[in-house]
């Protein structure tokens, strides 16, 4: 997936964070998270305890200084189009920005309702968040209760392709934080609580609102390459391509429950799965790329 080679970013909906978050009252975050954090979260974004990632659990004690914040921040604000396609965190800024543009599309035209953007915040070490306080081990991750999507950038490559084996592909990226806007727009419509009724096994609530997300994940894709930029002018993204789907499917399969029990060393155990298995993964993206309907993300009124 390649950005224009030129063009200036709004980089307002993206912030670096840290300690002293954006406040507000607490909530249940999805698309990540560890047990034992003070953030109660529905449950990974990997679906995983991290110890089978060789990964620490953060206690809530170290976080970010200001000045990481702050050269987050400068680093944000610098981002352009062309940067995009080579610099991770100018990549996030520019997917939200592609991800505005496709969503205030087609939520009014399929559903009747206008988008509304989430805020991103990018972070490293621990983050203070209105869901509770969370540790760059809980991995990418929304918290309804302030509508902000949090990521740290190390995880693509310490983890997503590092421990986990997924391609080391900008496509993969941009799938990741389409995954997490998935969770707002399922907040804007009212599905995002279902996750805590029915929270494990192959066919749970839980299991349907992170399918329902990669669903919507795919519709962006669908539509990112086509849809206006701001202004009405051409869009953000210029190509993608077939490899780019493969490396997305790729990703979804190697963040399924079952690939990351079984390469953890773990027992594959459906009963504990809050994500879904590495087939279900990429059946529901490639089911919102190919179809691009809101509808066809039903994830609650079909078999899983």
């Amino acid at each position: 997936m390649t950005f224009r080679q030129s063009g200036s970013l709004d980089t307002s909906g993206v912030s670096g964070g840290g300690r002293g978050g954006r406040g507000g009252r607490r909530g249940i975050a999805v698309g990540g998270g560890v047990g034992g954090l003070a953030v109660v979260l529905v449950a990974l974004f990997l679906g995983v305890d991290p110890s089978l990632l060789g990964l620490e659990q953060g206690d809530g004690g170290r976080g970010p200084t200001s000045d990481s914040a702050q050269r987050f921040q400068s680093h944000i604000d610098q981002c352009d189009l062309r940067q995009a396609n080579t610099d991770t965190v100018c990549r996030i800024v520019a997917t939200t920005e592609s991800l505005e543009d496709v969503w205030s599309s087609e939520l009014p035209a399929q559903a009747g309702m206008r988008w509304v953007q989430p805020h991103t915040t990018v972070f490293t070490g621990d983050v203070d968040t209105a869901c509770g306080a969370a540790s760059s081990a809980v991995g990418p991750f929304y918290c309804p209760a302030d509508q902000d999507v949090y990521i740290d950038p190390a995880f693509f490559d310490e983890v997503l392709v590092g421990r986990l084996g997924a391609p080391p592909s900008g496509a993969a990226q941009m799938y990741v934080v389409a995954h997490e806007f998935g969770h707002h727009l399922q907040t804007m419509l009212g599905d995002i609580r279902r996750s805590q009724q029915d929270p494990r096994g192959p066919s749970s609530a839980a299991v349907r609102v992170e399918l329902q997300a990669d669903c919507y994940a795919g519709l962006w894709a669908h539509y990112a390459t086509s849809t206006p930029g701001p202004g009405g002018g051409d869009p953000l993204l210029e190509s993608l391509t077939d490899e780019d789907v493969d490396e997305i499917v790729r990703t979804a399969e190697v963040i399924g429950d079952d690939h990351i029990q079984s390469s953890g060393g773990a027992r594959v155990d459906p009963g504990s799965w809050t994500h879904g298995s590495s087939q279900m993964r990429r059946q529901w993206f490639l089911t919102g790329y190919d179809q691009g309907s809101i509808r066809a993300c039903d994830t609650f009124g079909a078999r899983v």
